[in-house]
């Protein structure tokens, strides 16, 4: 896999293009910026820097979808080592352009590596602007919860009872909203920067959010937490945002205190910048959570063997 740095004008922004050919959808939303950043990854893909993965395997696969109807990339990453039986986390990604390759950068390996035997497998979902929910445009949340994990956890040879979810801006948002709808699947739930919004308007977003105010009741994880702040049971939960965040500093401390948890806020921005300094803090979360996962319970289906 040959990977490249590109840096976004205003602001420093910079992302990772995957030098592969991506699977195209039916759909193709955003026509213009898909295309402009098409443009630019292929330019970057002309003169590679490649990631270093610290032996990291790192897979490419398509999953031909019923729920979005298309053939989706899936991106899995075992740890150096490898090994049957290791923890799957599923760390969906962000709205923007340099969100969409968050995770492959030299921090996020580096960080993976440095958790030894602990370390758990990945799974990356390709969502588009989807926002991570059944919606008009596809049925995200059931692609993930039945296509994207059964076929990580298939490849992978991981242990299905001990899976985690979380994501970078619009993935954090969909780690809590697709949590939601699977009680106990999850062993951990984690949102970076998560991109939540108290209300239905997205104002910038285009496409927006939410299809109608209907899709945001649906899809409303504050009002949800607010009317039982249990709803995630004994689910490991995690929230982040940097303190200079232009967008969703207000509504992740409204989540969070819906959900009594705390809100973890450092230096920092709405960036890759950010982002890259906390892969330590977001796979050392997700390492304890799994490691400690139903430390003491029987599993159901184990229940009375």
């Amino acid at each position: 896999m040959r990977l490249r740095r590109l840096a976004f004008p205003g602001g420093g922004a910079e992302a990772t293009a995957i030098c592969d050919q991506v699977p195209r959808r039916r759909r193709l939303p955003a026509v213009f910026i898909t295309v402009a950043f098409a443009v630019a990854a292929l330019v970057a893909c002309s003169s590679p820097s490649p990631v270093n993965t610290q032996g990291a395997r790192v897979l490419h696969l398509t999953i031909a979808s019923r729920f979005v109807h298309g053939a989706m990339p899936l991106t899995l990453v075992t740890p150096a080592g490898g090994g049957a039986d290791r923890p799957l986390l599923v760390f969906l990604h962000g709205r923007s352009p340099y969100d969409n390759n968050s995770q492959d950068t030299d921090q996020m390996f580096a960080a993976l590596h440095a958790l030894g035997p602990l370390a758990p497998d990945i799974a990356f979902p390709y969502g588009d602007t989807s926002y991570w929910h059944n919606r008009a445009s596809g049925a995200w949340a059931s692609y993930v919860l039945d296509e994207v994990i059964p076929k990580a956890l298939t490849v992978l040879h991981a242990d299905p009872h001990r899976v985690a979810i979380g994501g970078i801006s619009m993935g954090g948002f969909g780690a809590y909203a697709l949590a939601r709808l699977d009680p106990g699947r999850f062993c951990a739930v984690g949102g970076h920067s998560a991109a939540i919004w108290p209300t239905f308007t997205s104002p910038g977003i285009d496409p927006p959010a939410f299809d109608n105010a209907s899709d945001f009741a649906r899809n409303d994880v504050i009002a949800a937490a607010r009317a039982n702040p249990k709803l995630y049971g004994h689910t490991q939960l995690w929230l982040d945002v940097g303190a200079q965040d232009p967008y969703f500093i207000a509504a992740d401390r409204q989540l969070a205190s819906a959900l009594h948890i705390q809100l973890h806020m450092w230096p920092g921005a709405h960036d890759l910048g950010y982002w890259n300094a906390h892969w330590s803090d977001y796979l050392g979360f997700y390492a304890h959570a799994l490691a400690t996962c139903g430390y003491g319970q029987a599993h159901p289906e184990s229940e009375g063997a």
